[in-house]
């Protein structure tokens, strides 16, 4: 792959990331919004403490949450289309739609998924103020140990596949990969700082849709990038013309 296609597919990658954030911006809106602004009212009704705000609550709720989310999925989608450029052809006899996907999925499952799993996203008034720098690192290397598992189980199964034939090879890497996972699990530390007055069902909703609006990111950009590569990389050829001749003039 030249250096010209590279670059061709990682601003299409950042183009579908920036329509798949717009996807995802819609997502949040509808479904976390809500449960961000309930959350905010138990706070404040249990604070004691009343701080003035330095960004107001419906700047938060709109071009903050625009901006955020937007400039998550532009930067997600240049980082995917560069993998995608070492995976295209690496992975399996995949046409470039069904790497996209395949892809995006792996990325759902790396990235947001596994760590989620271990440190699930917590609304406002959850967790502790002192904590938040521990959190925040624990997290993201629960996320870094993702990735690179997710890597080096899809590097064994490469290398089984020959002796063991593709589907064995690929449940012994899943497997391989699930029980990395659940070490990792077992020796982090948990962080459990939830109010035991938070509503359960609140608490609940909010994760739900902190999964929702990722799961609508990554299919969107899956399925969107997978479009633009195919159209990149396996132009359809140029319609030939109609057999009719043009009658001569008389």
């Amino acid at each position: 792959m030249n250096s010209a296609t590279v670059r061709n597919l990682l601003v299409r990658g950042m183009l579908a990331g920036l329509a798949a954030g717009v996807l995802a911006l819609v997502a949040a809106y509808l479904l976390g919004e809500p449960s961000v602004d309930k959350a905010i009212a138990f706070e404040d009704h249990h604070s004691h403490e009343h701080e003035m705000e330095v960004v107001s609550r419906s700047l938060q709720s709109t071009a903050g949450l625009a901006t955020g989310v937007l400039v998550y999925g532009v930067a997600f989608g240049g980082i995917a289309a560069l993998a995608y450029c070492f995976a295209l052809g690496r992975v399996g006899r995949f046409g470039p739609r069904a790497t996209a996907l395949l892809l995006s999925g792996c990325a759902l499952l790396a990235v947001y998924v596994v760590p989620f799993l271990k440190y699930p996203a917590n609304p406002p008034s959850v967790g502790d103020p002192d904590t938040i720098g521990k959190r925040t690192t624990l997290y993201f290397l629960m996320m870094l140990l993702s990735v690179l598992l997710a890597v080096a189980a899809t590097l064994l199964g490469k290398r089984l596949a020959p002796g063991l034939g593709t589907w064995w090879a690929t449940v012994t890497a899943v497997a391989a990969f699930a029980a990395a996972v659940g070490v990792a699990f077992a020796v982090l530390p948990v962080v459990n700082e939830v109010p035991k007055d938070f509503p359960a069902a609140l608490l609940w909703r909010f994760r739900l849709s902190a999964l929702a609006i990722q799961s609508v990111l990554w299919a969107g950009f899956g399925l969107l990038f997978g479009e633009l590569a195919e159209r990149l990389l396996n132009p359809e050829p140029a319609t030939a013309t109609s057999s009719r001749t043009v009658p001569a003039a008389r």
